[in-house]
């Protein structure tokens, strides 16, 4: 008989997770297990739950964890290049493999995606549970000395936001600004990443909660401001010229429209929080040549970097561990703001 186990599962479309007893996943060719160390909980889960079932296209039921962390439990026929107690993190995203950006590590574009792309936690079974399949090693990074539980949401909340500010980094460096919408999980890893790559940057960070501000500060942010005065502060300190690199890690109306607000001609605008708003775009709503943009995730690749970072103390988490049973909790106090950095579901203790 197959051993069992406990998993955080969605079973039925804009409803609570259930927990259930699934049956502990036996790896295949080229397949691994993972025994969970520790599973991130994401703002896009609870996106995930509120959701209708046809926008997401993803068959019921799976289990929740797309942050995830572990040791190697077993190996498949055939899969290699690591050893049954290797401490590893899972890249999210998992592509076909075949098209030309799975085979340059980007899975989160990959072309084959027949809507949202999928992932453990993502339309297949992640890591709120004892024990996670992982469809090749190719998805696993190793963390040498990190702790799995602690560095689970590398693989989210750090390589999202480590690859919004990489790509705008022809634009930073001396002399350059950069502005941070909501200092939340994201946020915080967004201004970690800003100074780690662009030390030289002069970084602002925006957020209502007086906590978060001076979160933001401890983690390397020049200024920590509330909207209510950001755009008059920004504007005077930048001349009148905004921030070559606006990062909205909130992503609803009125902060898009302080994104606009303070951006720059020639600069970049990047939406990466879920809140649904929009940015009207024409000729008078945004600077001159300010692109607009919204990147999903990062490619394996980035996950290594960002591993090599957190190894050397130049980013770091704050988390708040929970037990799987405790995983609905988690959310609801993630749901009300009540969660200072990440929370982490810790399924195996």
């Amino acid at each position: 008989m197959a051993a069992m186990m406990q998993a955080l599962q969605m079973v039925a479309w804009q409803q609570p997770p259930e927990l259930r007893t699934i049956a502990v996943p036996e790896p295949g060719p080229g397949e691994v297990l993972i025994k969970v160390g520790g599973a991130g909980l994401c703002h896009s889960d609870l996106h995930i739950m509120h959701t209708p079932g046809e926008a997401m296209s993803w068959a019921l039921p799976f289990t929740l964890g797309h942050e995830n962390a572990g040791w190697v439990e077993k190996l498949g026929e055939g899969a290699s290049g690591f050893a049954v107690g290797d401490a590893v993190i899972v890249y999210g995203p998992w592509g076909c493999g075949q098209c030309a950006n799975c085979k340059a590590g980007m899975d989160n574009y990959c072309q084959n995606s027949v809507g949202p792309t999928q992932g453990g936690g993502l339309g297949r079974n992640g890591g709120m549970a004892p024990y996670l399949l992982v469809p090749s090693t190719r998805h696993l990074v190793a963390l040498g000395s990190l702790d799995p539980r602690d560095a689970a949401p590398l693989t989210d909340a750090a390589l999202t936001s480590y690859h919004a500010v990489k790509r705008s980094l022809p634009l930073l460096g001396p002399d350059s600004f950069a502005v941070v919408i909501g200092i939340g999980g994201l946020g915080q890893m967004a201004v970690q990443c800003l100074k780690a790559l662009s030390p030289q940057t002069r970084i602002f960070a925006i957020d209502s909660a007086p906590d978060k501000r001076a979160a933001a500060l401890t983690m390397g942010a020049d200024e920590a401001l509330s909207p209510e005065t950001a755009v008059e502060h920004i504007k005077a300190a930048t001349n009148g010229q905004g921030a070559q690199l606006v990062l909205d890690v909130v992503g609803a109306d009125e902060t898009l429209a302080l994104a606009a607000a303070v951006g720059r001609t020639l600069g970049h605008i990047t939406i990466v929080g879920l809140a649904g708003g929009a940015l009207p775009v024409n000729f008078y709503t945004v600077p001159h040549e300010c692109s607009v943009c919204s990147p999903y995730w990062g490619s394996s690749g980035e996950l290594a970097e960002v591993v090599a970072l957190a190894q050397s103390g130049k980013i770091k988490l704050t988390t708040e561990r929970f037990a799987l049973a405790g995983a609905l909790t988690a959310y609801d106090r993630l749901a009300q703001g009540q969660i200072a950095g990440r929370a982490v579901v810790t399924p195996n203790g």
